[in-house]
């Protein structure tokens, strides 16, 4: 396994901290109900200080046996009342986010986080968020939404999704392939679109979010035909549409033909390779073997019905909903890859730099390019490693992506840029981190496993993108009396009491250059 695939994995694991909740004292107003009714049957939720909960609700069959590898099912439902105080399993996955890992595939569950009180008089925006973890780790249960759910007046819902080899799996003989995971998230927003009138929330007026992974996701739904008419507005957080497979770090696409090549090398590991019916012998093989098989990157593959082209392509032609997007990056995505890769033992120094930039970057004239353009000096290169990372990877499609878009649909874009933000993984790191990688997600969620530690200002700042995050959902603009204007020709940088727009971006992180290297 090579140097990179190793710390694709250590990248998707930034925002593997989990949540634990913390509440608010509880309006004085009647309480909703916490059981209701829905087409499977009734849900009983769990009643906190000022919201509710139901976790762990089928939006799908199970994927078991011939399910396995096949498009959603509807779920079966249920007599009685069931339970939906606790989340439901994780999608199946090696340890990393989820603890321990999982390897149940009855796993296609999603979570509502409403508001408490009496029932509104209109219904209430929905934001719909699929998690990151680069398509193999992740679960929508680590995202404690109730913070957003309280202060935004929004329903949120959180899904979980089929990931790694189960998700993405491609073979010639079978209908779906590498889309399976991107099906689970249509047939979770068609439960959405049916069911969340029951919990308060406004069917009509869906927003469907995402960072890392789950924000390319909401590129990859933006591009296909069959989730017309299942969203209304999108938010897209440090998954840039326009990434490529030849850049290890940000989620991107393949063709089928190259992911029919990965689902062919991974029969033959388990040993399905030559067997008369390649499909019936995976199908038999143990979770936990086609787990430690898998290839550590996964892609999404496009040239198939969900997706008939390159999410990337499809945006440049304008082949896309015409939803309005709120759309960004952290100022310093790529410093959690490059402490990861120090950390693991290669050492980024004036003598060590080229070797290491050409390592990700094979072609000789490019690595050449990148050395001139970001020089290291001394012993300390940490921080220029990241910032080629984020630079590539991130920042400058993201601004590439926001261009595109613009063209034919409303688009807010912001820069998350508070240097000080709490880390997401313990240790200390090689060189500070600033804003890396995931480092907003506990300013808009609890991530379960540690409380917020957040400066009076950093709580500030997390009112701010919850705000701006909720106005949106709601009205399609993020705008409001209570925050700093947010201009659309603009990019809104989001620090600790310094939220201001900028139209510097592009020149910081050196995208003249990067657009023209190719």
């Amino acid at each position: 396994m090579t140097t990179h695939r190793v710390l694709t994995t250590l990248g998707c694991a930034l925002a593997a901290v989990l949540a634990t909740a913390w509440s608010t004292a509880p309006p004085n107003r009647p309480a909703l109900p916490t059981t209701v009714r829905t087409h499977g049957g009734l849900l009983r939720g769990a009643d906190h200080d000022g919201y509710r909960t139901f976790q762990g609700i089928p939006y799908a069959a199970a994927p078991v046996g011939r399910l396995r590898w096949a498009p959603p099912h509807p779920a079966a439902g249920w007599s009685g009342v069931r339970d939906a105080t606790r989340p439901a399993s994780a999608c199946p996955q090696p340890p990393g986010e989820v603890p321990g890992g999982s390897t149940d595939e009855d796993c296609l569950h999603l979570n509502v986080t409403t508001p408490d009180g009496a029932t509104p008089a209109h219904p209430r925006p929905v934001v719909v968020w699929l998690h990151g973890g680069g398509f193999t780790t992740g679960a929508g249960s680590s995202y404690d939404a109730h913070r957003m759910a309280t202060r935004g007046n929004v329903v949120v819902v959180t899904v979980n999704y089929r990931l790694g080899a189960l998700g993405f799996l491609a073979h010639r003989e079978l209908p779906g392939s590498g889309t399976f995971g991107l099906a689970d998230q249509q047939a979770a927003l068609r439960w959405v679109r049916a069911e969340i009138g029951a919990f308060g929330g406004d069917r009509r007026n869906v927003t469907l979010a995402g960072e890392s992974a789950g924000g390319y996701s909401v590129c990859a739904q933006l591009a296909s035909p069959t989730a017309a008419g299942l969203f209304d507005k999108a938010v897209i957080q440090s998954g840039p549409c326009t990434g490529r497979p030849d850049r290890p770090f940000a989620p991107s696409s393949v063709p089928l033909s190259t992911a029919r090549a990965t689902g062919a090398d991974l029969a033959a590991t388990v040993g399905c390779g030559s067997a008369r019916d390649v499909l019936a012998c995976l199908r038999r093989v143990d979770v936990s073997r086609l787990l430690a098989a898998q290839d550590v990157d996964q892609h999404p593959a496009y040239a198939t019905p969900l997706l008939p082209s390159d999410p990337a392509a499809a945006i440049a032609a304008g082949h896309f909903h015409r939803v309005p997007v709120l759309l960004g990056h952290n100022h310093d995505e790529g410093n959690g890859w490059a402490a990861g890769i120090i950390q693991a033992g290669t050492p980024v120094t004036a003598h060590t730099w080229p070797d290491v930039v050409a390592a990700f970057f094979p072609s000789r004239r490019q690595a050449q390019a990148i050395v001139r353009a970001y020089p290291v000096h001394g012993s300390d290169g940490g921080p220029v490693f990241g910032a080629v990372i984020g630079d590539a990877n991130f920042a400058c499609p993201t601004a590439r992506t926001g261009g595109l878009l613009s063209a034919h649909a409303p688009v807010w874009r912001y820069e998350f840029a508070d240097e000080h933000a709490p880390p997401l993984t313990p240790g200390t790191p090689p060189f500070p981190l600033g804003a890396p990688h995931a480092s907003e997600l506990p300013y808009l969620f609890d991530l379960g496993g540690r409380p917020r530690r957040l400066t009076a200002a950093q709580h500030r700042l997390a009112d701010t993108l919850i705000d701006y995050w909720t106005r949106f959902a709601g009205t399609a603009d993020p705008n409001g009396p209570s925050s700093p204007h947010w201009p659309r020709q603009t990019v809104l940088s989001l620090a600790p009491d310094h939220t201001v727009p900028t139209r510097t971006v592009a020149r910081r992180h050196h995208c003249a250059f990067w657009n023209g290297l190719g």
